[in-house]
C-alpha cells in the first residue's frame, strides 16, 4: 500500500503541519453571556483538546469575534479584550502541551454583521435576540435584514475603519494568545461576505457597485491581520465560493478574489458556500463543495482546503490525492469521533503517534 497523502506533511509559510486532515470551526454557544462575555470557558478547553489528544494536525476555534457586536451570538467567543486573551492562552497551552502529532492551533477571527446578536440553537427560540436579553443593535453592509431578523444599521466610513481596526487588534491578540494561524471568516452571510455577495451588498459608494469595490472591505482586512501578525505565520481566508443563486458569488468570482487575497499574503483558501441569503437552493450531499476548492486550486494557483459533510477516511484521501484540494476541514464527523485520526491512519495504513495515556488500545487482535 502506497502511503497516504492525506498523512503527509503541508508545509505553509514557515509553519508544518503534521498532516492534512483538519478541525473546521464548529461554534458551540457556550460562553457565559452575563458573566463573562466572549471569554471562552472549561468546555471550549476539553472540546478542542479532545482534537489534539485524537491525533489532529491543526485545531481551529469556533468563529470568534474581533468586537462584542460581532459575536453571532452572546454566547459566542471573542477576542478582543483582555480575560478573553487570557483564556484562550490557556488552550492553546493545552493542545501544544498535550498533542503527539505537534498540532497547530488556529483562530477564526469574525464578525457576523446582519446575522449577529441571534439566538443559539439550543436556545429553543429563533430570530434577533432582544436588548433585554443581552441582544444588541447589528451592522451590515446595508440596511437590509438577513430574513426576519431585526434589520442592521448600514455601516458608515468611520464603522468600517472601526473594523478593518479590530480586526488588525484581534490578530495581534491572537499571536500573544499563542495561536499559530489565523483565519479571517469571509463566508457564510457573515460582515465580510455581505460586503462581497452582489445580492446583499448594493451600496453606491467606494465599498460596494463594482467587484473590486465589493472585495474591498475583505482585502483591507486582509492587510490588517498580515501588518499584526509574524511574517511566518500562515493567514487563511474561509469564503463561500458561491451564493447557490443568480447573480451572486460564483466560481469564477471566488478565483479572483483568491488570486487578490493571495496577492495580499493570505496563504490558503478554506472553502465553503452558501448563508449570503435565505432560501438558496444549496445541494447538499458529501463533498459537495469539493469543486470549488478544485476549481480556486486550478485557476489562481492557491492551497485550498475543502469542507462540508467530509466524513471517511477515504474520501477524505480521495480529495486530497486526487488534488481537489491540499487540506480538509472536517466537522459534524469530529463531533461524533474526536479521535478519528486514530482509526482514520489505521484505515489508510498511516502511522500516527497515540497520546500515553491511550496507547494501551492501540494494541489491536491480529
Amino acid at each position: 500500500m502506497s502511503a497516504p497523502l492525506l498523512f503527509s506533511p503541508l508545509p505553509l509559510r514557515g509553519l508544518e503541519l503534521a498532516h492534512r486532515a483538519w478541525v473546521s470551526p464548529m461554534c458551540q454557544y457556550s460562553c457565559d453571556p452575563v458573566l463573562a462575555p466572549g471569554v471562552p470557558t472549561a468546555w471550549h478547553l476539553v472540546h478542542l483538546g479532545q482534537f489534539a489528544a485524537g491525533g489532529a494536525a491543526l485545531v481551529f476555534t469556533e468563529a470568534t469575534a474581533v468586537n462584542a457586536a460581532g459575536r453571532i451570538s452572546p454566547r459566542d467567543t471573542g477576542i478582543y479584550n483582555d480575560a478573553q486573551e487570557s483564556a484562550w492562552r490557556g488552550i492553546t497551552d493545552f493542545i501544544h502541551t498535550h498533542s503527539e502529532v505537534g498540532a497547530k492551533v488556529g483562530i477564526q477571527l469574525a464578525h457576523a454583521g446582519r446575522k449577529a446578536s441571534t439566538w443559539w440553537p439550543f436556545s429553543g427560540q429563533s430570530g434577533s435576540v432582544p436588548p433585554a436579553d443581552h441582544g444588541w443593535a447589528t451592522v451590515g453592509a446595508t440596511a437590509e435584514p438577513f430574513d426576519s431578523f431585526a434589520a442592521p444599521r448600514a455601516m458608515t466610513e468611520a464603522g468600517i475603519a472601526t473594523v478593518v481596526a479590530d480586526f488588525g487588534a484581534a490578530a495581534a491578540r491572537a499571536v500573544r494568545a499563542g495561536f499559530d494561524i489565523v483565519e479571517i471568516h469571509a463566508a457564510h452571510g457573515y460582515l465580510l461576505h455581505q460586503f462581497l455577495s452582489p445580492l446583499v451588498n448594493t451600496r453606491s459608494d467606494g465599498w460596494g457597485g463594482s467587484e473590486s469595490g465589493r472585495f474591498r472591505l475583505a482585502l483591507a482586512v486582509i492587510d490588517a491581520v498580515r501588518a499584526n501578525v509574524p511574517a511566518v505565520m500562515p493567514v487563511f481566508l474561509r469564503i463561500s465560493a458561491t451564493d447557490w443563486s443568480d447573480g451572486g458569488l460564483d466560481g469564477a468570482s471566488s478565483v479572483r478574489l483568491a488570486r487578490a487575497a493571495s496577492a495580499r499574503g493570505v496563504d490558503l483558501i478554506d472553502v465553503s458556500s452558501g448563508g449570503a441569503i435565505p432560501g438558496a437552493r444549496i445541494p447538499v450531499g458529501p463533498g459537495y463543495q469539493t469543486s470549488f476548492a478544485e476549481q480556486i486550486r486550478r485557476e489562481a494557483g492557491v492551497p485550498t482546503a475543502a469542507v462540508g459533510l467530509i466524513s471517511s477516511p477515504e474520501q477524505a484521501e480521495h480529495i486530497v490525492a486526487s488534488g481537489q484540494a491540499d487540506a480538509v476541514f472536517l466537522a459534524r464527523e469530529l463531533l461524533r469521533h474526536p479521535h478519528w485520526w486514530l482509526d482514520a491512519a489505521q484505515v489508510l495504513g498511516a502511522d500516527v503517534p497515540w497520546a500515553p495515556q491511550y496507547q494501551r488500545a492501540a494494541r489491536r487482535p491480529g
